[in-house]
């Protein structure tokens, strides 16, 4: 049965799809809240559950069900295992737990898998039965390493998804496995599928935010797998019902035989679902979706080793997802990229007149992002481009935006409710201040998209029902594809979108602090522009840097960055601009901004320079410069290092310290074309790495040479970034005629 949804009332409703609480009484979605998921007081009977103290491994909580299960309810765990067993038990508990689990013991003459962890101040033990397992062959194991290089060589988050829905699928012998992932609002999507011929694809079907109520979110987000075996399973009540160390119940939040709540499994049994397993998807900490399994022949328990399988692929794939998303949007990134540093140029080159070189030149700022209308409004005048709002409405829906402390919006009539008759124009807004509160701003619009979506079953129908103890949330019965028409919603905005507009508004307030000839603040401002506020925190890498301009100008030609690479390796970027003043830092934000653009393309140090270099022939013509970038592979610690006509890094190895002059090539700016060579080094634990500008080395009263002999013998191996630059300051003490430019690093 397939409902239909009339535009009429998604345009009324202006809202983005996913009605998370519509229809629910909000006494029902507090007793939700406060359900006990995590103590539920009984385990499914696939297995047996005891809880015991240490050291002596007395049981104190036992399920009901641990006769059944090991033949005896025992009052210690030396009743049911043997002696050499309960040896290796109490060594792996002195050891890492995590390594203990799975460990195969016999018991009652039956094999069972022992899997522990601990709880509340107890040691939770559970058995699991060999018995009743479905195992996958030998076959599948042995090629698990092809599977996970299958996983990793995903080219897309589509091709991602797929891959793991298959072989989650080919591995545990579910009907059907999904991959589900969450919108911002909770919402859930399937966005890949692999399922037995017969059934009907859900593909694509989206399930409201209330269907995994927030606390079981939670669960998910610290317990990466759940299974379920038969939904239709009696609960084993634990025994006695209080932990005896804390009174209360007994926390299983950490459990695999945890009882889920009643309401869950009713929602399996709506859906004819007799067996379940889900395995969490944690983008950098936070829930990102499900790997969703469903049996409906009956009763299905993977084996624990498959299950571990299953969860490891998940945990894997998790890993890829950052890559894999980014690395889908880096044709977008680099594009984006590069016209915000052919609009930086402009304003470099007609400094006075901004706001022409932002609308009348080639590109616009129209032209910065996929959009259908922007508008600059620069020293109090509006200048609009393409299709906008009409002018006298545009600085309020604007400032109504901004005064949320929000960019962009891509449901601007939800955000802005007086914008709801201007989404044909102004369905997302992004817009960003310029200057210091004066009302100036850049801005992008999008027009409504309406678009149809698919719920599997009418997220809108009521989902409570009235019990003695009030109402409750009752899960829906018809998950027939359900459709609806969204209306009031752009496409969204992408964080590189917003990044841009936000660093083109830095740098057009940076401008008119100079027209205004406001220095100091000026100097601040180009200071955020040219050097990082804070270091990127990068896993296994210790940074450090350190800028001193010099007394003359407090603004120069310095510049040094930290790029993350959508490979997962990092570029570390120093660089000089000759010259000093607002001039030289002006060149210095084009090419800081340019030679980004050519990084994010990750072909290397070597092409980036020589890019940079194209960049300064075509458009800075005359301006000369000198950077260095190394590539660090956080991994391995190798580094590949290209040098255009910069000082030599310095590598500080336990077995000496050297100056890479291998491979350098010459200053930016000298000629028109350029291929610049790499040189490599592999960074061990206590080696460092050290670039620098040349006021750290250069004095008019020592030769260049003697300055780099003493900077060798202020480093050593080892030293922690932060304390190598301050070492390095104090042996050499540069002079402040010029600026002095640092960064250090290592890996930990």
């Amino acid at each position: 049965m397939r409902n239909e949804r009339g535009a009429d009332r998604g345009a009324e409703s202006g809202q983005r799809a996913g009605p998370e609480t519509s229809g629910v009484d909000e006494d029902a979605l507090r007793r939700c809240a406060d359900e006990p998921i995590a103590v539920p007081g009984a385990i499914q009977p696939h297995g047996a559950l005891l809880a015991v103290t240490e050291p002596d491994l007395a049981v104190v909580v036992a399920s009901a069900n641990a006769a059944d299960v090991l033949g005896t309810t025992p009052a210690c765990l030396a009743d049911v295992l043997d002696p050499a067993d309960l040896d290796r038990l109490r060594a792996g508990l002195a050891g890492h737990l995590p390594e203990v689990n799975p460990m195969r013991v016999t018991v009652a003459g039956a094999e069972v898998d022992l899997v522990v962890h601990r709880a509340d101040g107890l040691l939770l033990t559970e058995w699991e039965p060999l018995a009743g397992a479905e195992r996958a062959d030998a076959v599948w194991h042995a090629r698990l390493a092809l599977v996970l290089q299958r996983l990793s060589a995903s080219g897309t988050l589509d091709e991602l998804t797929a891959s793991l829905a298959r072989d989650v699928r080919a591995l545990t012998g579910f009907d059907r496995v999904m991959v589900y992932r969450f919108d911002p609002e909770w919402n859930g999507e399937v966005v890949a599928e692999d399922r037995r011929a017969d059934l009907e694809p859900f593909l694509g079907l989206r399930y409201p935010a209330s269907d995994i109520p927030a606390q079981a979110r939670a669960l998910y987000a610290t317990n990466w797998l759940r299974l379920i075996p038969d939904a239709t399973y009696r609960r084993v009540p634990l025994e006695p019902a209080a932990n005896p160390v804390t009174g209360r119940p007994l926390d299983l939040s950490g459990a695999m035989l945890r009882s889920v709540s009643p309401v869950h499994l009713e929602y399996l049994a709506n859906m004819g679902v007799v067996a379940s397993m889900s395995v969490s998807l944690i983008d950098r900490g936070r829930l990102w979706g499900l790997v969703s399994c469903h049996h409906y022949r009956g009763p299905h328990r993977p084996s624990y080793a498959d299950r571990v399988a299953a969860e490891f692929l998940g945990r894997t794939a998790s890993l890829l997802l950052h890559t894999t998303v980014e690395s889908g949007e880096q044709g977008r990134v680099v594009a984006v990229a590069q016209r915000q540093a052919e609009l930086v140029a402009a304003l470099g080159r007609t400094p006075r007149t901004p706001a022409q070189a932002l609308t009348e030149g080639t590109p616009t700022v129209l032209d910065l992002l996929p959009a259908a209308g922007a508008a600059v409004r620069l020293d109090g005048r509006l200048h609009l481009l393409g299709s906008t709002p009409p002018a006298e409405r545009v600085p309020g829906l604007v400032a109504a935006l901004l005064a949320q402390d929000r960019p962009a919006t891509d449901a601007l009539g939800s955000v802005v409710p007086e914008a709801a008759d201007v989404v044909d124009t102004a369905g997302g807004l992004l817009a960003v201040e310029v200057g210091g509160g004066g009302g100036d701003f850049l801005a992008w619009f999008r027009p409504e998209t309406p678009r149809e979506v698919t719920w599997g079953g009418n997220p809108y129908t009521p989902k409570t029902v009235e019990t003695a103890a009030g109402p409750r949330l009752s899960p829906r019965r018809s998950f027939a594809a359900w459709r609806e028409t969204v209306r009031g919603t752009a496409t969204p905005w992408r964080a590189h979108e917003v990044e841009a507009a936000q660093a083109l508004a830095a740098h057009l307030t940076e401008s008119a602090l100079l027209r205004a000839g406001e220095d100091n603040r000026l100097a601040a401002a180009l200071q955020r522009t040219l050097l990082l506020e804070a270091l990127p925190e990068v896993p296994g890498v210790a940074l450090a840097a350190r800028y001193r301009p010099s007394a003359a100008d407090v603004v120069g030609g310095d510049w040094y960055d930290l790029v993350p690479l959508p490979s997962g390796r990092l570029a570390i970027v120093l660089g000089d601009v000759a010259g000093h003043g607002l001039a030289a830092a002006s060149v210095t934000a084009q090419l800081r901004h340019a030679l980004r653009a050519h990084l994010l393309r990750d072909r290397g140090p070597a092409a980036a320079l020589q890019g940079l270099g194209e960049v300064i022939a075509a458009l800075l013509p005359g301006e000369l410069a000198t950077a260095v970038v190394a590539e660090l592979d956080p991994e391995t610690g190798e580094v590949a290092v290209a040098n255009a006509g910069h000082l030599p890094v310095l590598h500080a190895a336990a077995d000496g310290v050297r100056l890479l002059f291998e491979g350098r090539g010459p200053a930016l700016g000298l000629l028109d074309e350029v291929d610049y060579a790499e040189t490599r080094v592999r960074l061990a634990g206590p080696d460092r790495l050290l670039l620098y500008s040349d006021g750290l080395v250069e004095r008019r009263d020592v030769p260049l040479p003697d300055r780099l002999d003493a900077l060798c013998a202020a480093v050593a191996a080892g030293a922690e970034p932060e304390a190598l630059l301050d070492g390095v300051l104090a042996a050499l003490d540069p002079a402040d005629t010029d600026d002095v430019t640092l960064v250090a690093l290592g890996r930990t």
